[in-house]
């Protein structure tokens, strides 16, 4: 067996080169006081990322996704830069694109999103993998995107063709939306979205949402979630098409759940904070495309932020699921 896991003793000075950051909160809407505290900064973390993705918080430190650079990192508080944790991430063998969205079981292990073998996988403590999913009824998966945990152990996945090698036909008609059973059965829940991204459950876990990247309609889906696992109802909760502009740019990718219901999924401009009837509440601008964001450190109150080449932070008076 291979062992993919390094030693983090590889640091990168991603902060030697630095370009410029200036974020800034809009706000749109006095509730947002009381999840940033007027005056809360934006701060820059780490830089110098091609295309920066996938943040989860492990027991103390956050791992995330450096997608072209087949390369997820690990950052702890007090670090001045970010540390190589698993290379090859995504894709094993020659080169192709590295892992996107993460997440951690209950036992603490890494599961991700690996493109370049178009599949979702755990990392065992060894550093080697198990497959959880790499096809359906046949067919294999296009590269697994991003991915949720709910309670019941039920893995919920998107899989658009983003991170497809160039001139490599899907085997499937749709980009679907899956469901990962514990006992490893697979259903496609959804199969009539176009570019299907970010996906996260209400904290009641009724609710399925869904983050749509589709550059002529990005927006935020909402569906009722059965006991079965199956979803209905879905309908458009934040239509992001308005917010498009050149000084806003980004589209919608990553979404996390705050412990009251609350989105925080990534748009035009950065963050945008939205409620569950979706009103948008304000916006962590950026000033980049910004891929995703996850709650973390001990009192899970600190949002870190993936943004193209940065990794960020925001203290927050709400917390993460």
């Amino acid at each position: 067996m291979i062992k993919h896991l390094l030693p983090l003793l590889s640091a990168l000075p991603l902060l030697a080169q630095t370009p410029a950051f200036n974020g800034s909160i809009e706000r749109l809407d006095p509730a947002l006081d009381s999840l940033i505290a007027p005056g809360t900064p934006i701060e820059r973390l780490a830089t110098g990322f091609n295309w920066s993705e996938g943040p989860v918080w492990t027991s103390d430190q956050l791992v995330f996704s450096d997608v072209p650079e087949n390369t997820a990192f690990a950052w702890k508080d007090g670090d001045t830069t970010a540390r190589v944790f698993l290379k090859p991430s995504g894709n094993l063998v020659g080169e192709g694109q590295g892992s996107n969205g993460l997440t951690i079981d209950p036992e603490g292990r890494l599961i991700l999103c690996q493109h370049g073998e178009r599949r979702v996988a755990r990392m065992e403590s060894d550093g080697t993998f198990t497959v959880l999913a790499d096809r359906f009824e046949g067919k294999r998966f296009n590269s697994p995107n991003d991915l949720v945990l709910a309670k019941s152990g039920a893995l919920f996945f998107t899989d658009p063709p983003y991170g497809m090698k160039k001139g490599i036909a899907p085997d499937a008609p749709y980009h679907g939306v899956y469901r990962r059973d514990p006992n490893g059965t697979l259903n496609l829940i959804i199969d009539d979205i176009r570019w299907p991204n970010g996906i996260a459950l209400s904290p009641d876990e009724k609710t399925l949402y869904l983050a749509v990247s589709d550059k002529d309609a990005p927006r935020v889906m909402a569906y009722d979630l059965q006991r079965d696992g199956s979803v209905q109802n879905g309908r458009v909760l934040f239509d992001a098409k308005p917010l498009m502009a050149s000084t806003r740019p980004g589209n919608c990718d990553g979404l996390k759940i705050d412990t009251q219901g609350n989105l925080w999924t990534t748009g035009p401009g950065g963050v945008l904070i939205i409620t569950p009837t979706g009103k948008h509440l304000g916006t962590l601008l950026t000033g980049v495309p910004t891929a995703n964001c996850a709650w973390g450190g001990p009192a899970r109150d600190t949002l870190y932020i993936t943004a193209d080449m940065f990794l960020l932070r925001i203290k927050t008076q709400t917390k993460g699921q």
